[in-house]
């Protein structure tokens, strides 16, 4: 379905709502930090959307790949990697459960699946898949960081956003339409009247890190909104790091 969703408009307004200046900011380098803590050089973003964290994790001395199971996105990020002069970083579209089929005899130090993306999935046997496929491209000792909203806050006590984290468009607003332990569905609506939505599964923070755990990754830290202490409620957007 979440393919479907990603028409070319929707995705050729992306950026619109991301703001990759105020997301750098706000994010304050803390992926290069994580990467660097764990030693990474090579990394694969298997949620490069139109390649926001491809592009700067490039610019910031990583060794980036990017894949995304939207062709538009592929697409998108490669205009975008261009306009930064990076004219050879390598784009594939790839999903999340044949991701060795595309990176054959590949490892690399790090896996990031970043932008609520992992979230688009709403099948448990396809999410241990994948997060095999993940596990199975890393080097011993490497590093997965998957992040998604904080899905607890909004089944349970209803959606709010500080809007200081992730989505941070000026021209866009973000709410859900419809809300269950089955599915959220999120409604994009620009400034200008055109409307966009996403259908996404409500993965919940434990959930996520038995998850991990399951496919056999040692340690597991959670941060929430960047930061390692965190009321369970409190934070928009929770991210995971997983050591192999």
């Amino acid at each position: 379905m979440f393919i479907k969703e990603y028409t070319s408009e929707f995705v050729g307004r992306w950026d619109e709502l991301i703001d990759w200046e105020k997301r750098g900011e706000s994010e304050g380098g803390f992926f290069e930090r994580i990467l660097q803590e764990h030693g990474a050089k090579t990394v694969l973003d298997i949620a490069s959307g139109t390649g926001y964290h491809t592009v700067t994790l490039n610019m910031n001395g990583f060794d980036c790949t990017g894949s995304d199971g939207s062709a538009n996105m592929v697409s998108k990020a490669r205009e975008n990697a261009e306009r930064f002069g990076l004219t050879d970083v390598r784009l594939e579209e790839a999903e999340w459960t044949s991701l060795s089929s595309t990176f054959t005899n590949e490892k690399f130090d790090a896996i990031v699946c970043l932008g609520n993306a992992f979230t688009h999935l709403f099948d448990d046997t396809e999410r241990r898949i994948a997060m095999k496929q993940i596990y199975g491209l890393l080097n011993e000792g490497g590093v997965a960081i998957i992040d998604h909203r904080n899905y607890d806050a909004i089944l349970d006590n209803g959606f709010t956003s500080k809007h200081q984290s992730y989505y941070l468009g000026d021209t866009v607003d973000i709410r859900p339409e419809s809300v269950s332990e089955d599915g959220v569905r999120f409604r994009y609506s620009y400034s200008d009247g055109s409307v966009h939505h996403l259908t996404l599964c409500p993965i919940r923070q434990d959930y996520v890190t038995s998850l991990l755990s399951d496919t056999g990754f040692q340690e597991v830290k959670r941060y929430g909104d960047f930061e390692a202490d965190y009321n369970t409620y409190d934070p928009d957007f929770i991210v995971q790091v997983a050591k192999k």
